[in-house]
């Protein structure tokens, strides 16, 4: 078996899997939501812990996006829940949203994360083993990869990105627009390439602002 090549807009893998909040059908849990699959290499780990309690601090910015958060690593539930303690005791936050045990790494290599031909446990395994877990997922409510992003293990990820994204990745879903470099939330945006100047002056009857004739900038639509 080789490992799947997921893309955006590939569909998302559908799993079952246990975790910190009892055992799920991955899709049947997104429901018509959104969702942020991210993953971890091991429990216990520094800059993971640091993510974890980040996110956990910041998950109402994601409950107020209509988007589930669910995490992965490749300990037992077991380990996991002895992880957590030590992310409220530093981090000031615990995990508010379900890890994944992911100890016969199913989950890590049906989203390509690792070699589909390795070995089929994480137990005994070194850290360096598991270097590509430290993915980021974004998935629609088709079930479809929006977004993914691989992080090294040294270096700690941006959340607050993954949330300017995801308000873009909601936004061009909905209106026919692309959002320019650095956009942040309210600021003006791009009418889509793919939109005559005919229908965008259906949408647009104010007209826009053209540098170009492919740059038609407006402000961000409602």
């Amino acid at each position: 078996m080789e490992t799947p090549l997921l893309s955006i807009g590939s569909q998302a893998p559908d799993f079952e899997a246990d975790t910190t909040e009892g055992r799920i059908r991955f899709h049947e849990w997104i429901g018509n939501n959104w969702a942020v699959l991210f993953s971890h290499p091991k429990d216990f780990t520094p800059v993971c812990t640091t993510e974890l309690g980040y996110l956990a601090k910041i998950k109402p910015e994601f409950d107020w996006r209509g988007v589930k958060i669910l995490s992965l690593s490749v300990d037992p539930v077991q380990s996991h829940t002895g992880w957590v303690r030590d992310i409220k005791e530093t981090q000031g936050f615990a995990p508010n949203y379900p890890l994944i045990s992911d100890t016969d790494l199913k989950v890590a290599k049906l989203y390509g994360m690792l070699p589909a031909a390795g070995p089929d446990s994480s137990a005994g395994r070194p850290l360096s083993d598991f270097q590509t877990v430290r993915n980021v997922f974004v998935i629609g409510p088709d079930k479809l990869i929006k977004l993914i992003m691989v992080y090294p293990m040294s270096t700690g990820r941006n959340f607050d990105e993954v949330l300017r994204i995801i308000d873009s990745l909601q936004l061009t879903a909905k209106h026919q627009v692309a959002t320019p470099a650095n956009w942040r939330q309210g600021e003006d945006v791009i009418i889509a390439g793919t939109v005559s100047d005919e229908d965008a002056r259906k949408k647009y009857p104010a007209g826009w602002h053209a540098p170009k004739p492919y740059l038609r900038i407006v402000p961000q639509p409602q």
